[in-house]
C-alpha cells in the first residue's frame, strides 16, 4: 500500500518539475501563451504560477508577473485568494511615491482592467503629485508636470504596463513618439487618437479594454492639447534606470 501510494505521487511530482521548468525558461511571448494551458491543467498548474511569483517576488514585475497575478486573482479560489493575500495583498507593482501619494485603488482597477475608471483615477493622482491647485481645478497644466517626482510617475507607468500586457503607459506613447519621429499626427493616429482630421470623442469614442491600438491609454489630459503629454513624454522618469525594469 505504501509502494502504491509512493509511486502515484511520483507522475504529480514528475509533472509539476516539468511544467515549472517549462514556464521559467520559456520566452516571455512564450509564457504569456503558457498561463491559460497552466490553468487548464489544474492544482498543478496553479501551483507552477504560484510558486513563479514567489520567485519573481524580489525582483520588478513585468508582463508575465502581472498576468500571472491577474489569471489567479480571477479564480477567486480560497487557497488561491489566501495565497495572494498573504504574499501580495495590493497587487505585484510596489507602490512608490515620493508625496505619499496612495496607489492602491489604481492598482486594483487595472488588476481588474476597469481601464476607463483607471484612466480618470490616473488624472486624479497626476494632479495630486503635482500640486494642490492642479488637484482644486482638476486637470494639469504643462507646467505642473515638472513637479511630478521620477517615482511616481514611474509607479503609475509600470501599473498601466504591468496590469496591460504592455500596452499601455506613458513609456509606451514616448517609445512610439520617438519612432515616429516626435510626428504628433502619426501619433495620435497610430494610438487611435485621431481619424482622419477628427480627434476621438472621449469618452465612448476611446477603447477600454485590452483590444485598444498599443499606446491607446492612458490619456494623459489628452482633450487639453499636446502641451501636457510633450512635457509628461520629455519627463527625466523614462530616462532613468529604474524606467527600464519592465
Amino acid at each position: 500500500m505504501t509502494d502504491q501510494t509512493t509511486t502515484s505521487a511520483i507522475p504529480s511530482d514528475r509533472q509539476f518539475n516539468e511544467l515549472a521548468s517549462q514556464f521559467q525558461s520559456a520566452s516571455e511571448k512564450k509564457q504569456l501563451q503558457l498561463i491559460p494551458e497552466l490553468i487548464n491543467a489544474g492544482s498543478t498548474g496553479e501551483t507552477v504560477l504560484r510558486e513563479f511569483l514567489l520567485l519573481r517576488q524580489s525582483t520588478p514585475p513585468d508582463l508575465v508577473v502581472g498576468k500571472v497575478y491577474q489569471t489567479l486573482y480571477k479564480l477567486e479560489q480560497p487557497t488561491t485568494k489566501e495565497f495572494l493575500q498573504t504574499h501580495f495583498p495590493t497587487g505585484v507593482v510596489p507602490l512608490r511615491s515620493e508625496k505619499g501619494v496612495d496607489y492602491t485603488q489604481l492598482q486594483q482597477l487595472l488588476i481588474d482592467q476597469d481601464f476607463q475608471a483607471a484612466d480618470y483615477l490616473t488624472l486624479q493622482k497626476l494632479c495630486q503629485m503635482a500640486s494642490p491647485e492642479a488637484v482644486q481645478r482638476k486637470w494639469l497644466y504643462f507646467t505642473d508636470v515638472e513637479y511630478c517626482p521620477v517615482a511616481d510617475l514611474q509607479t503609475i507607468n509600470t501599473l498601466w504596463l504591468v496590469y496591460s500586457e504592455g500596452k499601455f503607459g506613458f513609456s509606451v506613447q514616448r517609445e512610439l513618439w520617438l519612432v515616429l519621429g516626435k510626428n504628433w499626427e502619426k501619433l495620435w493616429k497610430q494610438i487611435g487618437w485621431k481619424t482622419g482630421n477628427n480627434w476621438t470623442r472621449y469618452p465612448n469614442g476611446f477603447t477600454w479594454d485590452i483590444s485598444a491600438p498599443k499606446g491607446h491609454l492612458p490619456l494623459s489630459n489628452q482633450l487639453r492639447g499636446v502641451r501636457v503629454i510633450a512635457a509628461l513624454l520629455a519627463h527625466p522618469a523614462w530616462t532613468t534606470p529604474e524606467s527600464e525594469s519592465v
